[in-house]
């Protein structure tokens, strides 16, 4: 495994440091991509194998820039997840347009670079991993969501869409679909009355994200989504 490269974008102290704990304590050289400089540097002083690549995946030139960086240093990735989020919250009057649009450069733009950028190397190579996370509101518009559902709905679609063409090529994409809160200080915070069962781990999440790009060539997922038991859904 010291010569398998994985690529993480959006790390911070929730869902993205999790999964990069998990990969590179399977063994995996992990690039972690944030815009937060000094949180990066925290974490890949305190995890082994984990190394830090400020970055802003909006951002398409530094983006390309970072991916071949990357490669130099660490080689080219075998296993690439996009954690990266913006979102915004109103309704359809509420919102700034311009909010919109960030999202969508963050959510969805990122993801076809990022898969522009590193699965031609992958299909050559006849193997690879690209999984994106999101949410519920990938699957459906609720009131109030105007400024983020969209872009997240267009991100699963296009995930649809390179895994329909990249998968016959050996590569495997997903979609993973969090329906869940995620246990982190601020959500604590605004759900004081809950139980634990009320939240999905991070670590829990990371588990599921690491089977995910480990499953048979035989039974490979798309649409993969998790909850905690006492989830409705």
């Amino acid at each position: 495994m010291s010569d398998r490269v994985c690529v993480i974008t959006g790390v911070g102290w929730g869902t993205g440091s999790a999964i990069v704990q998990k990969f590179a304590a399977s063994g995996y050289k992990v690039a972690m991509l944030a815009r937060r400089e000094d949180r990066l540097a925290k974490l890949e002083n305190d995890i082994k194998n984990a190394n830090a690549y400020p970055c802003d995946v909006a951002n398409t030139g530094a983006l390309t820039e970072t991916l071949e960086k990357i490669t130099k240093d660490l080689g080219g990735p075998s296993v690439v997840i996009h954690n990266a989020v913006s979102g915004a919250w109103g309704n359809f009057m509420e919102i700034e347009p311009s909010d919109l649009e960030k999202n969508f450069q963050v959510n969805t733009m990122a993801l076809l670079h990022l898969a522009r950028l590193t699965l031609p190397k992958m299909i050559e190579e006849g193997h690879g991993s690209l999984i994106c996370t999101g949410n519920t509101s990938a699957h459906r518009g609720r009131a109030g969501y105007a400024g983020f559902a969209p872009t997240k709905a267009a991100q699963r679609i296009l995930a649809q869409s390179i895994a329909r063409e990249a998968g016959p090529k050996g590569i495997h994409v997903a979609y993973i679909t969090i329906d869940a809160v995620i246990d982190l200080r601020w959500t604590r915070k605004r759900y004081p009355e809950k139980s634990d069962d009320f939240f999905i781990r991070p670590d829990e999440i990371a588990d599921e994200v690491y089977h995910v790009v480990h499953q048979s060539r035989g039974a490979w997922s798309f649409d993969v989504e998790i909850r905690p038991h006492g989830e409705t859904w």
